[in-house]
């Protein structure tokens, strides 16, 4: 049978250069799989505060008017890679459309490093405050060696080295950018409102305002948000941190879940096809494609 610390322990025996994609699948689907889910959406929040990543995600309406179709289509392409690793058919398919969308859009190398290092650094803060335990070192190199290689996948720049860097660049990329933005605040309001769409209607409040308590104060401050209340922040965290230490006591989990199997998941009941997820800008619909248009091209193209 296997102990809670079991798959810890062999995280801990792999090598996080050479290993680092069987960590990240030990780490995201068997360990950690609904705080990183919850993670990520908080890293969503992130890339919005910096105005022109929010400003073009509310041009191109894909967050605002098909809320529920963007998030699903972003997390399964994500997820695919995970499941499939960079080397297979159905990973070269997965991070191909990821090219092929950014690739419409002009978006800068600085930018598409930025969001990068939110899909690293916060997993890693959340887990510290709301996970059952922390990322060992282990992770955390096998974390950055992970997005380093997506990185190089899509073509991005100058992607930072180490978990340390990864943090070094975010920090400095958010207290440089981070601002207001309408178009942002428009895709941050969406957001919460496809989250509050998961739960029953009677929940939605509360929902809306544990999510804002979630937000730290930079972020509250490039949206425009009224700050929570200590109580409302202290009942969500305090909540967060119940779970974890509840998890904690669990028996570890025997398979592993993607992301594919969360019930926040619900546009594909009949299955998908990977080649056919996210968006086929079109010339001359609302956002597309952006003047100036990123001609760098990645080996996944």
């Amino acid at each position: 049978m296997v102990k809670r610390y079991d798959r810890l322990k062999e995280i801990q025996r792999l090598d996080p250069e050479r290993d680092f994609l069987e960590i990240y699948r030990l780490t995201v689907t068997h360990e950690f799989p609904w705080d990183i889910a919850r993670a990520l959406e908080l890293a969503l929040y992130r890339t919005y505060a910096v105005p022109s990543i929010g400003r073009l995600l509310d041009e191109t309406a894909e967050l605002t008017q098909r809320s529920q179709k963007r998030y699903d289509d972003t997390a399964l392409l994500l997820d695919t890679v995970v499941e499939y690793g960079f080397d297979t058919d159905d990973g070269r398919t997965a991070v191909r459309r990821i090219n092929r969308m950014h690739r419409s859009y002009d978006i800068s190398d600085d930018d598409m490093r930025y969001v990068l290092c939110t899909f690293v650094v916060t997993p890693k803060r959340w887990l510290d405050s709301f996970g059952w335990r922390r990322l060992c070192c282990h992770e955390r190199a096998a974390f950055a060696a992970y997005y380093r290689t997506l990185g190089a996948h899509m073509g991005i720049k100058d992607a930072p080295e180490t978990y340390e860097d990864f943090e070094r660049v975010l920090d400095a990329y958010e207290h440089e950018h981070f601002g207001w933005d309408e178009g942002a605040r428009r895709v941050a309001d969406a957001t919460l409102a496809l989250m509050a769409s998961w739960y029953p209607a009677l929940l939605a409040p509360l929902v809306r305002g544990a999510s804002l308590a979630l937000l730290d104060d930079s972020l509250l401050r490039a949206f425009r948000y009224r700050r929570p209340g200590p109580v409302a922040r202290g009942v969500t965290r305090g909540a967060l941190r119940l779970r974890a230490g509840a998890v904690r006591l669990l028996p570890p989990r025997r398979t592993p879940h993607y992301a594919r199997q969360n019930p926040e998941i619900k546009g594909y009941p009949n299955g998908y096809e990977i080649a056919e997820l996210g968006t086929f800008p079109t010339p001359g619909v609302r956002g597309c494609p952006v003047p100036g248009r990123r001609p760098s091209q990645s080996p996944a193209e």
